[in-house]
């Protein structure tokens, strides 16, 4: 996509053999429909999924299509949802919800721009309905503006809570909130809230604990614009960010677990990888003073479907089990333009679905790992999953035959070109290279396998006129040598790409095949070599090893 400035990639081994690597795809299941502006979507722990709307109530999906009637919680009565970003915004249950029954919310309340409040509710003796009255006011701040309001909450794999503010609203953060540490806007805060006899405390290990007083000792981490959506990796504790930006840019922060140095994410200063536009850097830094998003996407470029990116919706990383090809990878939106993107390894992005459906706002994850969208203009919630879930086709060799995973159609490629006439499931390779096949499993899916790098097992005329057969190719814990000619006494000698002697074993006279084990030799290729008792060396051969 050419919306993206800047990523940081990793080389690979497999980069080298014009390897075609298999996009994960992506599709969405309807999940629930009937909702009011769903603009967060969380769990507690069960199977249940509750979906946080705009004016002020929560509701629960039992199951696939199943909405409850009666609100989780209806608060509408001190939620402000007067302006498009305004209302109960965030949601978090405790980690030890099911003993203790406390949840927390983020909402706006109060009159015109507005107060942000965190409250902690606990449910009622039912426990598909929360006691309204049981709410504790646990932090407040006055807003300046109605817009930029952040709103979502977390508890961290430390288990503190986690709150996420904007910088205040208006246009490019006329306070400069983003950079002042001594309130909140612009902000995430890190509170302890697990001793439910107090409000709450900070954690000791909070960056600006025990500093004075002109410093907010509840800020983790400072220079963000408008943090919609952001997520922890349930497994690494890693956490992403969705940064929604100014007029320019959108950008996707990262940050990783267990470094409580506070981050500045560089807002107002930087927006996406360059310095804001329109704003005067007078009171900032250079560029290496505020840490780097892993990705923006700027506004002027559209998709396929012609609409630009206005607003980065934050997902996160699946960790389920069902889709091995989405496994560890960072999954994300734009409200406006639809795409659906991921992170792989190294922050490459690849676009795993173009949607021209805008008003996808918030993700969510139950508690098996699988991951939901909601969509604020539709009331919808649906789910992700991959069409694709099958393995990749696989190669095995037989000697110089090559036989591809079973399937529809087949395309075989060498060197990453294609083979032509090479459209059965079989193929007898005859050529030493880099060789991969294309299989069609079923539409959507017609996927690449992995490179398979093989040598041929024929091998010329030896200087005595002999000839020696290796094989399979490559060769996994075993390798078969057979020879023909004299076949005399003496050794085979195994040399690695630098000319060491890796491995030798004895040769008795007479004896045509021998086998070498090769369990113990790293992947790669090596030279066999057969050296007589007496004299130069008679024949040699190339191997593959690859366990």
């Amino acid at each position: 996509m050419n919306r993206l400035l800047s990523l940081l990639l990793l080389a690979s081994p497999l980069a080298l053999s014009a390897q075609v690597i298999n996009k994960p795809k992506l599709a969405l299941r309807n999940w629930a429909t009937g909702l009011n502006e769903p603009v967060a979507l969380a769990n507690c722990g069960d199977q249940r999924m509750f979906v946080v709307q705009r004016a002020g109530r929560i509701r629960i999906i039992s199951d696939s299509m199943t909405v409850l009637t009666r609100p989780f919680l209806n608060i509408t009565s001190q939620v402000n949802s007067g302006q498009n970003e305004q209302g109960l915004l965030g949601l978090a249950f405790a980690p030890n919800y099911l003993q203790t029954g406390y949840f927390y919310v983020y909402y706006i309340t109060g009159n015109s721009a507005g107060t942000s409040r965190v409250s902690r509710f606990r449910v009622s003796n039912d426990p598909d309905s929360a006691d309204v009255a049981s709410e504790t006011i646990i932090y407040e701040w006055p807003q300046p503006y109605w817009n930029h309001n952040g709103g979502d909450i977390h508890f961290g794999p430390d288990g503190y809570l986690y709150i996420g503010f904007g910088d205040g609203g208006s246009a490019n953060d006329p306070q400069q909130n983003g950079q002042d540490y001594t309130e909140p806007l612009g902000d995430m805060l890190r509170i302890d809230v697990s001793d439910a006899g107090t409000t709450y405390t900070v954690p000791p290990t909070n960056p600006f604990y025990g500093t004075p007083s002109d410093t907010l000792p509840e800020i983790w981490a400072a220079g963000l614009r408008n943090p919609w959506r952001w997520s922890f990796d349930r497994q690494t504790g890693d956490m992403w960010i969705g940064d929604v930006g100014q007029n320019a840019w959108e950008e996707v922060d990262f940050w990783p677990a267990g470094d409580n140095s506070c981050p500045n994410f560089g807002w107002r200063c930087r927006e996406g990888f360059v310095a804001t536009p329109g704003v005067s850097q007078s009171n900032c830094q250079g560029a290496s003073a505020y840490v780097a998003p892993v990705a923006a996407f700027d506004h002027v470029a559209a998709n396929q479907g012609g609409q630009a990116w206005c607003s980065v919706i934050g997902g996160y990383v699946y960790r389920g089990s069902w889709y091995p090809h989405h496994a560890g990878r960072y999954i994300f939106t734009d409200y406006c333009a639809g795409d659906f993107l991921t992170f792989s390894e190294g922050y490459n992005v690849d676009t795993m679905l173009m949607s021209t459906t805008a008003g996808y706002s918030a993700f969510g994850q139950d508690a098996d790992g699988q991951l939901y969208v909601a969509n604020q203009i539709n009331g919808q919630v649906r789910k992700l999953y991959d069409p694709c879930p099958m393995d990749d086709p696989q190669i095995t060799a037989q000697g110089d035959l090559l036989t591809a995973t079973a399937g529809n159609a087949y395309q075989w490629f060498l060197n990453g070109q294609a083979i032509s006439g090479a459209a059965e499931q079989t193929y007898l390779a005859t050529v030493s290279g880099n060789y991969q096949v294309r299989v069609d499993l079923g539409a959507p899916c017609t996927l690449f396998s992995d490179t398979l790098a093989f040598i041929v097992s024929a091998v010329a005329d030896a200087p005595s006129g002999g000839k020696v057969l290796v094989y399979p190719q490559p060769a996994r814990d075993l390798l078969t040598i057979e020879r023909s000619g004299e076949a005399t006494a003496g050794h085979l000698e195994v040399m690695d790409l630098t000319g060491k002697l890796v491995q030798r074993i004895r040769l008795q006279q007479g004896q045509v095949r021998a086998t070498l084990p090769t369990g113990g030799l790293a992947n790669g290729s090596y030279e066999l070599r057969i050296v007589p008792e007496k004299g130069a060396v008679l024949e040699r051969a190339t191997f593959v090893v690859s366990h």
